[in-house]
């Protein structure tokens, strides 16, 4: 195994903060939290109650169990802040005889789009979170959602003396996503719209793969929560966010953070420098940091450079136009380097001189040609444990994608 110390990133314990909860959370004395890889939310009132979001299928038992001594009377709605199914998951074990399902604009597309596409993002989410949630075995199958109402860009739903304002907030993570807000108690429900890190880079393009979020419709949708005013955010993870001027500040700042990530991005395309290049250098300037648990600024700058030039980077050449990868002349490369060993030294130099990432670069090629060659694969092992190592572990995805890798070389290397 691994002599890497385990990092802990912040994220891991926020979507794990369920598994020893024994009650539901009083957010105030009408809102009440079951915590779950994405949170459900009670919202009573004098006729009835009202769900924001259920929860993952996995864990719909404990989420109806930790919600039942506050329920009040019939389940009114169920308000879906987006089409992922840890938001949507626990629907069937919630639905009443009368409750309604509200989801956002184009709900039931993109729903479609990610269940059809389960063979391949399945193993990806398994590679990035197997580990973190310890199913030990596939979730279940998420359910057939169909809202019964869709919400084009605003509706407002009166329901015992409170007033609900479900508002389209689209790309922090799907097209489809809705706020939820309450103008009498200035309470506003966002789901995972702006991460499920508060005041943190947004992931416009996640690894495990999923439609591009555009950085123009994040900040618009930033601007329209920013603009109501709330004294309470409720998000998908973690505590409500509290306090007018709290919340006004940082919005600020994250609308500022994210506007410097996109202005350096095309400032750089105008500059002639290439999206790699940008990737390197990116740098918070001082007093705009946030937090990169699980966007980061540089992995939006390639997504940024992707949503405003398409997909075609010139320095990549002829090849990018055609369906030739340049792992086919592998094989080539380490012919003429003498073998796949010669490759794996001069890895372990590049590594020993502190340039982990050409050192992987060599690997590749190496194990390209020679999948089962142990030097090649030590080198690679010893190349992400250094990349894990200088990443802090703050990055869930990041921290994730590398411990794969290495238990992958050690399953290989016996």
């Amino acid at each position: 195994m691994s002599d890497v110390k385990e990092a802990a990133p912040r994220l891991a314990s926020l979507v794990r903060s369920g598994d020893e909860q024994a009650e539901a959370i009083a957010v105030t004395d009408f809102v009440f939290e079951a915590n779950d890889i994405s949170n459900a939310y009670l919202v009573t009132t004098d006729e009835g109650d009202v769900m924001v979001n259920t929860g993952f299928m996995d864990n719909a038992e404990r989420t109806k169990r930790l919600l039942e001594p506050h329920r009040t009377g019939p389940l009114a709605f169920i308000v879906l802040t987006q089409s992922h199914a840890d938001h949507f998951g626990g629907v069937p074990e919630f639905l009443e005889d009368g409750t309604q399902v509200i989801g956002g604009p184009g709900f039931t597309e993109a729903w479609g789009d990610m269940n059809r596409l389960q063979p391949f993002f399945g193993p990806r989410s398994g590679k990035l979170w197997g580990s973190t949630l310890k199913r030990g075995s596939a979730p279940k199958p998420a359910p057939d959602v169909v809202p019964d109402i869709l919400v084009d860009r605003r509706l407002t739903v009166e329901l015992g003396g409170r007033t609900f304002e479900i508002i389209s907030t689209p790309e922090g993570e799907t097209i489809d996503a809705l706020t939820v807000w309450m103008p009498k108690e200035k309470i506003a429900f966002t789901g995972n719209l702006f991460g499920p890190v508060w005041l943190s880079m947004p992931f416009l393009n996640t690894l495990r793969g999923d439609k591009p979020r555009l950085v123009r419709n994040y900040l618009k949708s930033l601007e329209v929560v920013r603009d109501l005013g709330a004294e309470i955010v409720i998000t998908g993870h973690g505590d409500a966010i509290v306090g007018k001027d709290r919340i006004r500040a940082d919005l600020d700042k994250l609308h500022a953070a994210v506007s410097y990530v996109r202005d350096y991005t095309l400032d750089g395309m105008n500059a002639g420098r290439d999206v790699h290049t940008l990737m390197r250098e990116f740098a918070w300037p001082e007093g705009l940091e946030i937090g990169e648990f699980h966007g980061k600024g540089s992995w939006a700058v390639k997504s940024i450079w992707r949503e405003y030039s398409g997909w075609l980077h010139y320095e990549d050449g002829t090849t990018a136009l055609y369906g030739v990868p340049r792992s086919s002349v592998d094989a080539d490369l380490v012919d003429l380097a003498g073998g796949a060993v010669k490759l794996a030294e001069r890895a372990q130099a590049k590594l020993d001189a502190g340039a982990a990432l050409e050192a992987v670069h060599l690997t590749d090629i190496a194990l390209g040609a020679e999948p089962a060659n142990v030097e090649a694969l030590r080198v690679r092992k010893a190349a992400h444990e250094a990349l894990l190592a200088a990443s802090g572990g703050r990055n869930l995805s990041e921290t994730m994608w590398l411990r794969s890798e290495i238990a992958a070389m050690e399953a290989k290397l016996g």
